[in-house]
């Protein structure tokens, strides 16, 4: 699908609609907004940062941003076009910038790299610049008009992650703005592929390691979590290891016959039965160093006792009915509840289902995907699925691991143990201390946690070579935004993002020369 052939542009003062230029005379219309350093930004040499004219706002940034529709379907985005005009805003501001193309068209990668003043290992800002596919039937505005109403901004990405994307870029921008220096190279990857598709950060790094060696990492993860008024900061994360991701595929059979007559033995109506027993069925509570630390630290940052209270208990109790009973408490009491049952125990969500092909015939098959994600230290994933086929023996339900094409599901098992058993992140290094002060300056009545990241990020290449990966969104949102991930009328406050940038400021103060 190609971009979309329209964003907003600054026209008078207020945010207006233009078809999307490309080629010189597009750039330059570009430049004349400011975003990329005036309209002689084109005819500069890259020779590293300068100080700009300004340094481009986030909110400006994120509409230009959702403007490009960089849907990915399952086999990667069309993101060529928001990353010629990132690497416009890029060289406008004097900082070497270089699309990386895939072998798919119009999948492109951007790597924009900032020289330090030392030899110091760099630091990598990751982000994607792909999205999930959107129901536009189902959203109350164009989703990639990037409207911004009642104080919040709507648009696909606006959370996950082109918020944070313009947050980092606007950031790092108003430090150069500045003349400021960092003591090592920044750099900032802009990568595609990461909703889906096989040209993602892990082809890069097989074909491009060179750009991307890095001493740590920053992407998306941790959230800032909000009092139950929906707005005053309450908790601050950074998440150090992420969910453990694996599919399985449930199939049942039965008799094909005519519709006109249908038998006991329906395979929809056998997998339906079965999806309602699973769906109905919790995974045990697993409580890991990491997730303790993090629930401890939301029990001493929330206003309310009754969550508090219930989150020492699970915490404090030896007994394994006692900590499920309070964690059900915990989900209950929690303004955010579905994130904290998730950082409980493995989770597993129905996402795709088919059968049959014909309204006057009842399929001999149907078929569902479940997709899975554990908690490293918890339950592993083979447990988990040895638990699932128990769960579902005698009822002619097969349960096949989603395991990549030519992996066995023995071989598959054992690279799963790998992830599970991989270490969190470092708590002693220059980018978690920078993150822990920044969000003590910029959030100071918050409490501030690392945390677990119950999705999983591109950081794959990094974590397998033992180099120490973060993640932050950074702006406070309350539940009903936090559900908008992936899902429709998502977004975030306008004042959020705006100091969510000087939370990302502060970071990058910590490498400031």
């Amino acid at each position: 699908m190609t971009p979309q052939t329209t964003h907003p542009i600054l026209e008078g003062g207020r945010l207006g609609r233009r078809s999307l230029l490309t080629g010189a005379g597009g750039a330059a219309a570009l430049a004349a907004t400011g975003l990329l350093g005036g309209a002689d930004a084109l005819a500069r040499p890259l020779a590293g940062p300068r100080a700009a004219a300004a340094a481009p706002k986030p909110l400006d940034l994120l509409r230009r941003m959702i403007g490009f529709d960089t849907q990915n379907f399952g086999e990667g985005g069309k993101t060529r076009a928001h990353a010629e005009w990132l690497k416009g805003v890029w060289d406008g501001a004097g900082v070497p910038s270089e699309i990386i193309p895939t072998p798919q068209p119009d999948n492109v990668h951007l790597i924009a790299r900032i020289k330090g003043t030392s030899s110091a290992r760099p630091l990598l800002l990751l982000g994607h610049s792909d999205v999930v596919p959107v129901e536009r039937e189902n959203w109350s505005v164009d989703p990639f008009a990037a409207v911004v109403e009642g104080g919040e901004i709507y648009g696909r990405g606006a959370l996950d992650m082109k918020g944070a994307n313009a947050a980092t870029v606007a950031g790092l921008l108003r430090h150069v703005q500045q003349g400021h220096r960092f003591e090592r190279d920044v750099i900032v990857l802009t990568d595609c592929d990461e909703e889906a598709g096989q040209y993602g950060s892990g082809w890069l790094a097989e074909n491009h390691w060179d750009k991307l060696d890095a001493g740590m990492v920053l992407t998306e993860g941790g959230w800032f979590l909000a009092q139950s008024n929906g707005r005053t900061p309450m908790l601050v994360t950074v998440t150090r290891q992420d969910k453990v991701y694996f599919n399985l595929d449930l199939y049942a059979s039965g008799t094909a016959t005519h519709s006109s007559k249908p038998i006991p033995d329906s395979a929809i109506v056998s997998l339906s039965r079965a999806v309602a027993d699973i769906g109905d069925d919790l995974a045990p509570v697993h409580l890991t160093a990491v997730t303790r630390e993090y629930f401890s630290a939301l029990a001493r940052a929330t206003d309310d006792r009754r969550l508090a209270g219930a989150i020492r208990l699970m915490l404090g109790t030896h007994s394994t009915k006692v900590r499920e009973r309070a964690a059900s408490l915990v989900v209950k009491y929690s303004d955010y509840p579905y994130l904290h049952s998730a950082l409980l125990r493995t989770t597993a969500a129905f996402v795709i289902e088919d059968a049959g092909y014909k309204e006057n015939v009842i399929p001999s098959e149907a078929h569902v995907r479940v997709n899975c994600r554990g908690i490293p230290g918890g339950e592993k994933p083979r447990d988990f699925v040895a638990r699932l086929r128990k769960t579902l023996r005698g009822k002619d339900i097969e349960v096949r691991l989603g395991a990549p094409e030519g992996t066995s599901e023995a071989d598959y098992l054992d690279q799963l143990d790998e992830t599970w058993a991989t270490a969190p992140a470092s708590l002693d290094t220059p980018l978690f201390h920078a993150i822990e002060r920044a969000a003590q300056r910029t959030y100071p009545g918050a409490v501030f946690s690392p945390a677990l990241f119950e999705a999983g990020t591109s950081l794959g290449p990094w974590r397998e070579r033992g180099i120490p990966g973060y993640g932050v969104y950074p702006y406070v949102i309350d539940d009903d935004q936090l559900i908008g991930m992936h899902g429709n009328d998502e977004r975030i406050y306008v004042d959020a993002l705006e100091r969510g940038t000087d939370f990302m400021y502060r970071v990058f103060d910590g490498f400031r020369a």
